[in-house]
């Protein structure tokens, strides 16, 4: 999660950004929008989303390293650390 107020800030100037484009996509589908053009929308939302977890993942990652050079920390709780990082960014890039 981002702590810091400009970060948390810019997350949910995304988040308004990505709830209007669902809920631009909801109309789009009730209203029969051809699907090239719903094609479109998912493809622009999908892309928003990605850009946020991107953002959230390079904001986890600066302050696990902050952490890390602030003092030492166990190889175990590195290791651990790095195990969960990479699940995410496994997951984010399926």
């Amino acid at each position: 999660m981002p702590h810091s107020p400009e970060d948390k800030k810019r997350a949910l100037v995304r988040l308004k950004r990505i709830k209007g484009q669902v809920e631009a996509l909801e109309r789009a589908v009730e209203a029969g929008t051809e699907c090239s053009l719903l094609l479109q929308q998912i493809a622009a939302l999908r892309g928003a989303t990605g850009g946020l977890m991107a953002e959230v993942l390079d904001i986890h990652l600066r302050e696990s390293l902050a952490q890390r050079a602030e003092g030492p920390i166990s190889s175990t709780d590195t290791g651990d650390n790095l195990d969960a990082i990479m699940k995410i960014v496994r997951t984010y890039l399926k």
